[in-house]
């Protein structure tokens, strides 16, 4: 039983970490295309400006939107799991921020 729950907590942390990956991709994309630059330059700026935490912040609100979707279909342990990826990437925000 814990060994079933650990592995839904993990997939539930793969989700949220892959979600968060695709909403940044998504608002560094969509940002790429108002500024008409390639993506790899709009990624090259935010890296030089040091926005590269306020990137992260914004592609994890894409983690809400799935976790109510796990909520809603009482996925409890991948929800739990999501909300640690939540965690993972205000830890990463709060060190970039910093050093």
């Amino acid at each position: 039983m814990k060994q079933n729950i650990a592995k839904e907590i993990g997939i539930g942390l793969l989700i949220g970490l892959l979600s968060n990956l695709a909403g940044s991709y998504l608002y560094i994309f969509f940002l790429s295309k108002i500024k008409k630059l390639s993506v790899e330059s709009t990624l090259e700026v935010a890296l030089e400006q040091g926005l590269t935490g306020n990137i992260i912040a914004l592609g994890a609100l894409l983690n809400l939107v799935v976790f109510f979707v796990i909520l809603k279909k009482k996925q409890y342990y991948r929800a739990r799991g999501v909300v640690l990826a939540t965690l993972i990437a205000a830890i990463i925000i709060l060190i970039s921020k910093f050093y």
